[in-house]
C-alpha cells in the first residue's frame, strides 16, 4: 500500500493535478475570506466554509476521474494485478494519496482563523469544528468519485458523471421540496431505485442471478409493504434526499453544532463506496 500511495502522490505533484487542485480550494477560500471576515467584519470563520462547499462539485469529480479510469484505459491495471498487494492495498493506496493532496490545501486555510483571531474574537472550537468536517466530507466526496472511476476507462464520462451525482447531493434538499410525497410517487421511485441498484450489482458481479435475487427481492419488500401500509411511504422520498445529502448535514456544524452522527455517516460513506471499488476491481481482475 505504501508503494502505491508514494507512487500516486508522485504522480499528482509531478503534473498540475495537485497545484490545481489546491490552487482553486485556496482562491475560493480566499474570496469567501474576504467576502464575510474582512469586508462584513464578520468573525465566524465556519460561514467561509460553508460558501466553499459549491467548489467542491467541481474540484472533487476532476481529482478522482483519472484515479482508476485512466489506469484502466492505459492498460497498466494489468500491472496492479501482478503486484504484490491486494486489491485493497491498491484502493486504500490511491485514496489516502487523493486524501493527501485534498489536505494539504486545508492545512493552509487552518491558518485562517489563527490570524483572523488576532484581530477579532473568532471563536476556534466552531471554526476548526467545521473545518474538520469540511475535511470529512470531502473525504466522503472522494471515495464516491473514486468509485465512479471504477467503473469507466473514460475520464471524462466519470468526471462528467461525478459532477452530475456530487451536484445533485449538493442542491437534493432543494430538489426534494419538488419531489412527489405522496405515497404512490414514493413506491414508484424506490422500485426506480431498486431496478438501478440491481443494475449495479450486476454491473460488479456479472451475476445475473444475483442480479435478479437482488431486483425481486427489494421489489417483492415494496410492494408487500406499499399493500400492508401505503401511509409508511408518505413523504419518504422526499426524506431520504435530504438525509442522504452530505452537504446538508455539513452545515449542521456551520450552525455551531458538532453533529456526531455526520461524522458517522461520512465514514459509512466512505467505507461503503471504497468497498465497491474494490469490488470493481476484482470484477476486472477475475475477468
Amino acid at each position: 500500500m505504501t508503494a502505491i500511495l508514494k507512487h500516486e502522490l508522485r504522480s499528482y505533484f509531478h503534473s498540475f493535478t495537485a497545484y490545481f487542485f489546491g490552487a482553486f480550494l485556496l482562491m475560493i477560500t480566499g474570496i469567501g475570506s474576504m467576502i464575510y471576515n474582512i469586508n462584513a467584519a464578520v468573525s465566524n470563520f465556519e460561514y467561509v466554509l460553508g460558501f466553499g462547499c459549491i467548489v467542491l462539485v467541481l474540484i472533487v469529480p476532476i481529482l478522482t476521474m483519472r484515479t482508476i479510469a485512466e489506469e484502466k484505459k492505459q492498460k497498466t491495471d494489468q500491472l496492479l494485478y501482478a503486484l504484490p498487494v491486494s486489491t485493497t492495498d491498491v484502493i486504500l493506496g490511491k485514496y489516502l494519496a487523493l486524501l493527501t493532496v485534498f489536505l494539504i490545501p486545508l492545512l493552509i486555510v487552518g491558518l485562517y482563523p489563527l490570524i483572523f483571531a488576532q484581530y477579532g474574537d473568532v471563536y476556534l472550537p466552531t471554526s476548526y469544528g467545521s473545518l474538520f468536517a469540511f475535511f470529512m466530507m470531502g473525504a466522503a466526496l472522494i471515495a464516491v468519485g473514486m468509485f465512479i472511476s471504477s467503473l469507466t476507462e473514460n475520464q471524462g464520462f466519470a468526471a462528467g458523471v461525478g459532477v452530475a451525482v456530487v451536484l445533485f447531493n449538493y442542491y437534493s434538499v432543494t430538489i426534494a421540496e419538488y419531489v412527489s410525497s405522496t405515497a404512490l410517487g414514493s413506491a414508484i421511485v424506490l422500485c426506480v431505485c431498486a431496478a438501478l441498484f440491481a443494475f449495479l450489482i450486476n454491473h460488479l458481479t456479472k451475476n445475473e442471478n444475483l442480479t435478479y435475487g437482488i431486483g425481486l427481492a427489494f421489489l417483492a419488500v415494496i410492494t408487500v409493504t406499499y399493500l400492508y401500509d401505503d401511509t409508511l411511504f408518505e413523504g419518504l422520498v422526499p426524506k431520504i434526499m435530504t438525509q442522504l445529502s452530505l452537504f446538508e448535514r455539513f452545515y449542521a456544524f456551520v450552525d455551531g453544532l458538532f453533529d456526531i452522527t455526520a461524522i458517522v455517516y461520512y465514514i459509512t460513506v466512505i467505507i461503503f463506496f471504497l468497498f465497491l471499488s474494490v469490488q470493481s476491481l476484482e470484477k476486472r481482475r477475475y475477468n
